[in-house]
């Protein structure tokens, strides 16, 4: 089984995209709209986690409140009990985790620093290369390659 770490290394190096906490719900949704990603990490210094911010929780919230949420602050929207990864974790344990969790973003963690962000489809398609590799293994075993 394949290590988170690989996943991690597939990734372009931009880094984990953050916002500070008291950032507003909708200057939260730019920054997830700008750089084409489905959630974004609260942190006060770049690598410490205060929570995670998704666009379902936004949506959710729009569901509810309508518009008059996107000035309310990031804090009050975010996930504060995150679910993390370590950069030898082994991707069917995660995605296993995410997949008990109903939840599709997992920050990596270092022991205390926060060193990426993964989402349920880079780990789905790791798991599919994966996949893909062993039947090519076992087709050349069974005709003799």
């Amino acid at each position: 089984m394949m290590p988170v770490s690989i996943i991690l290394k597939a990734k372009p190096a931009t880094g984990v995209i953050t916002v500070t906490p008291g950032t507003s719900v909708g200057d939260a949704a730019q920054v997830l709209s700008q750089h084409r990603i489905g959630a974004v990490i609260v942190s006060p210094d770049g690598k410490r986690m205060a929570g995670i911010l998704s666009e379902r929780d936004i949506v959710r919230e729009l569901g509810r409140r309508g518009a008059a949420c996107l000035t309310d602050p990031v804090d009050v929207l975010m996930t504060r009990d995150i679910v993390t990864c370590a950069p030898s974790e082994r991707t069917n344990k995660v995605l296993q985790m995410m997949t008990d969790g109903r939840f599709r973003h997992m920050p990596v963690m270092d022991g205390d620093q926060m060193v990426g962000l993964i989402s349920i489809g880079d780990v789905v398609k790791a798991r599919l290369s994966e996949l893909a590799t062993e039947v090519d293994a076992l087709e050349g075993m069974i005709k003799g390659f």
